[in-house]
């Protein structure tokens, strides 16, 4: 799997510019079974896929802590909601919460996540490739193709399907 996850970015970034183009004819046709397809096509992959011989979306990237998450976390560690965020997030670019520093905090050596049954949404809706109007995250896609080798696999079914 490192190897996989090593080659990635290079793999990623080979296919950006055909991935790119397209994402783009998608959104202008997109076809009406696509989100049956998207399911279908992330159901096969995670059957073949563990997340735990990975984890470098936890290494590499740190997810996006809505109110709800930052509430229910902090109620978990029975901390002020301010004191979670002065622990662990910082206010990005974009006025979003997010980790301080990667790999995540609550990542443990095994890959196992300390946190799991209360994660971010982001966190649990992770690549976000059975998402409903897919072609709606497409950007974002784009961005995860190169950090999880199971979204890379399921755009290049994708492409091959459609």
């Amino acid at each position: 799997m490192q190897e996989i996850i090593k080659g990635l970015p290079k793999q990623a970034k080979d296919k950006h510019i055909e991935n790119k183009k397209f994402f783009t004819l998608l959104k202008k046709r997109t076809p009406k079974h696509l989100d049956s397809l998207m399911q279908e096509l992330h159901d096969a992959e995670f059957k073949k896929t563990d997340c735990l011989q990975c984890a470098n979306c936890c290494k590499t990237t740190g997810p996006l802590f809505t109110d709800k998450d930052v509430k229910r976390i902090s109620k978990h560690f029975r901390i002020k909601e301010q004191q979670f965020i002065e622990t662990y997030l910082k206010v990005d670019e974009d006025n979003d919460y997010v980790l301080k520093s990667v790999p995540c905090a609550f990542l443990g050596v095994d890959n196992y996540c300390s946190i799991y049954d209360i994660r971010p949404k982001a966190c649990s809706e992770f690549p976000h490739t059975d998402r409903r109007k897919f072609q709606q995250i497409t950007d974002l896609t784009l961005k995860n193709v190169a950090v999880c080798p199971a979204a890379f696999n399921i755009v290049e079914e994708m492409k091959k399907r459609i």
